[in-house]
């Protein structure tokens, strides 16, 4: 059977997360979380099923893509998959060709599973490889993780605002609302998923984590932590990382892995100092314009 490209309604989308939750593994490189899409879903269902791509074959995803920005397809090929030739050119066939609806002309920028064919392939068709980031993981398998000596909510509607306040003040140019909140809570991920806030001993929120669960036994990724610009340098960035892998592993997660550009140095040092170590690193597939 010939490879469909597709753009999911509602249940296809509901298929497209149980395929990525299904791809999630300790031995896999980093790839698509289902959490990204889950933070994703802040925009909406609709604007999330609008922005996702799948490649099936007879009925079975393959692949799994997500537009996250203008020019960025982030995407995660099936195990079993990711040395298919004929999904690869079809891949790399539909990113080439604006009227299949995937990418949009000019400049652009690819990230798939380092192990996959498909990036052998980008590079034979002109892509190359661009900024370095680095993934990290701690592993949850073993004891607890130490609770946080700060105090740590879980957010819920009473909090919103301040976790919206912390998002806005870690992050540059941050759109995030209360209204983009509580689409991510409705969410069908969010059941699996935790925000928190971390406040200092003059409880002002100085920092903020989510957290996303893929089900027991599989890695769950820590997607966006900051810290509120106003409180940095006091090791509160630690302090709300350590709280989230403590989360992720009363969820039953294996790990929590989370990846950052390599060249921002504070958050690899928070990380690592939060018990995460560092992996070998990664980098998108780069198009010119």
């Amino acid at each position: 059977m010939a490879i469909t490209l597709g753009t999911p309604d509602g249940a296809g989308l509901s298929a497209a997360v149980g395929a990525l939750r299904d791809w999630q593994d300790e031995g896999a490189p980093m790839q698509l979380h289902p959490g990204d899409l889950g933070w994703f879903w802040r925009f909406g269902a609709d604007t999330t099923a609008a922005a996702v791509r799948t490649w099936s074959r007879d009925g079975r995803i393959l692949a799994v893509g997500l537009l996250d920005g203008p020019g960025l397809l982030r995407m995660t090929i099936a195990p079993d998959a990711r040395q298919d030739e004929e999904l690869a050119r079809r891949v790399v066939a539909d990113v080439a060709d604006p009227e299949r609806d995937v990418l949009t002309p000019g400049a652009a920028n690819i990230e798939a599973p380092m192990d996959a064919l498909l990036q052998q392939m980008l590079a034979e068709h002109g892509w190359c490889g661009d900024e370095p980031w680095t993934p990290l993981r701690r592993d949850l398998r073993g004891e607890p993780v130490k609770e946080s000596e700060l105090r740590i909510e879980v957010v819920g509607a009473e909090r919103v605002a301040e976790r919206v306040a912390v998002q806005r003040a870690a992050f540059e140019n941050s759109t995030f609302s209360q209204e983009h909140w509580q689409a991510m809570a409705a969410g069908e991920m969010y059941a699996d998923a935790r925000c928190l806030i971390a406040y200092d001993d003059r409880s002002a929120a100085v920092a903020a984590v989510t957290v996303w669960s893929a089900g027991p036994g599989k890695p769950g990724l820590v997607e966006p932590m900051g810290v509120h610009r106003d409180h940095r340098g006091r090791g509160y960035g630690k302090a709300i990382t350590e709280a989230a892998a403590a989360a992720l592993q009363k969820l039953g997660s294996s790990s929590a892995i989370v990846a950052t550009a390599s060249s921002n140095v504070a958050g690899v040092a928070t990380y690592k100092a939060a018990g995460f170590e560092a992996r070998p690193e990664i980098r998108d597939m780069h198009r010119e314009a």
